[in-house]
């Protein structure tokens, strides 16, 4: 588990390609190691990756097929910035909120605008978790744990300070920017209680609908 305040900013070093899989090398910068041991845990840009080798200025994780394809991992580069945290502790301070470092989907940035010291960021979500971003709601966006300043359908608007962007890649977003989405864990876990019974038959993907809300007393008819 993490709490979406980015610790460091890294560099990746090189990406190499095994048998459709891949592994990351990432330089970590500022980030301390010292306490980090093979098979911990450090979210990249959100995504929670599993250290399997510690080379002195940083650390090398494998990345599955499948995390390519839900996440942005594969459309960097040799030399893009990472957003860096290490697992939380009993004692770390719950500065964010809990993040699993388990993308649920990919966003796009479509606008960008100064507002007044800080950046007003616009992003569409996909359709299928725009039920999950609420106004004033948190939201981990490439590993950052952000407040969602307003909702419009699908696309979701924040305030960034310049401490977050100085500290995070955030200065690096353009319009068209893909961007890791992880949407509230509590959010995830009330809808798949107010499943109750029918849970047991729900697959992956299955979500509440309002006939569903209607049909077991949720909504007045």
């Amino acid at each position: 588990m993490f709490t979406g305040i980015i610790e460091a900013k890294g560099n990746i070093v090189s990406m190499t390609a095994k048998g459709g899989d891949m592994t990351l090398r990432i330089q970590t910068g500022s980030l301390d190691l010292s306490d980090v041991q093979l098979g911990d845990s450090i979210a990249s840009n959100g995504v929670c990756l599993t250290v399997v080798s510690l080379p002195g200025d940083g650390f090398s994780a494998d990345v599955s097929g499948e995390t390519l394809s839900l996440t942005s991992l594969g459309n960097l580069r040799a030399g893009s910035t990472v957003n860096l945290e290490k697992a939380l502790t009993p004692t770390t301070r719950l500065g964010g909120h809990l993040v699993s470092g388990h993308v649920d989907g990919l966003g796009k940035v479509v606008a960008i605008a100064p507002d007044a010291r800080s950046t007003r960021i616009d992003i569409e979500a996909p359709k299928a978790l725009a039920k999950y971003i609420a106004h004033k709601g948190s939201i981990t966006v490439d590993g950052i744990s952000l407040t969602v300043n307003s909702v419009d359908g699908a696309v979701f608007s924040l305030n960034i300070v310049p401490h977050t962007q100085d500290w995070t890649n955030i200065g690096e977003w353009k319009v068209g920017t893909a961007v890791n989405l992880e949407v509230d864990i509590i959010a995830r876990y009330l809808e798949r209680l107010l499943l109750g019974d029918n849970a047991a038959e729900a697959k992956s993907g299955d979500g509440i609908s309002m006939a569903f809300l209607a049909e077991n007393g949720f909504l007045k008819r």
